[in-house]
């Protein structure tokens, strides 16, 4: 039988004072979240399987920039999809071990079915419906540990940009695995979660940011996604 982790309390501490996150300690989700809290300089930390992970600085070309491209796809189809919603850098409590911080989501407004909600806190609880990540020197952390924990707690749709690879891994949870979304003829992976979230990822990985949006704008013409929208707003 395993033993159980020990769980630091304020009283543990000198004088009271909360302790910083270290990379690689083992805590619990509260105490976790009691730290990350009390540390408001800090822009991104996570407790995987239990383990707290705290990133190297970020780069502009390995991280900042595709970061950023990837995010700003997800927004123009929030935009033309009303009941669905994204953010960015948002931690996600998905247990008492898991407390992510993927680059960018989208999440169906739990109010119209979506299987996450928003805590009186202002935190997603349970799984948003896609996560994306930027991998760089990453690259087996995301794909393994994290993508592990994704698929358990029930992300539809999990998708990793490999920047030094130039490659994007997308995928789909079927039952209780993930399998690779399949591009289809004409190299456009589809979404089979948010109907017209199409992406080009060759365009993707070389920048060209401008053929990647027009090829979103193809899949936000076409009749499952309009349908997509009066299923989220019926009546609107």
């Amino acid at each position: 039988m395993a033993t159980p982790r020990p769980q630091l309390l304020p009283e543990d501490t000198p004088n009271g004072a909360i302790p910083p996150l270290a990379p690689g300690e083992r805590l619990t989700s509260d105490e976790f979240h009691r730290r990350y809290e009390a540390m408001p300089q800090l822009k991104k930390a996570e407790l995987i399987e239990a383990v707290v992970h705290m990133p190297s600085p970020v780069r502009y070309r390995r991280h900042g920039w595709p970061s950023r491209h990837l995010s700003g796809w997800l927004a123009v189809y929030e935009a033309a999809t009303p009941g669905v919603e994204g953010a960015d850098n948002t931690t996600i409590r998905l247990d008492l071990d898991n407390e992510p911080q993927p680059d960018a989501l989208l999440l169906i407004d739990p109010a119209r079915g979506g299987q996450a909600r928003i805590s009186e806190d202002d935190y997603i609880v349970a799984a948003p419906e896609l996560v994306a990540e930027v991998a760089a020197s990453s690259v087996r952390y995301d794909l393994n540990t994290k993508l592990t924990v994704y698929q358990r707690s029930g992300v539809r749709e999990c998708l990793v940009w490999r920047v030094d690879d130039h490659q994007v891994d997308w995928f789909v949870l079927r039952g209780a695995r993930y399998e690779p979304l399949a591009r289809s003829d004409d190299g456009v992976l589809r979404s089979e979660v948010f109907p017209g979230l199409w992406l080009n990822a060759d365009a993707l990985t070389r920048g060209d940011l401008a053929r990647v949006l027009a090829v979103l704008q193809d899949g936000l013409r076409t009749t499952e996604h309009v349908a997509f929208v009066g299923r989220l707003n019926p009546g609107g």
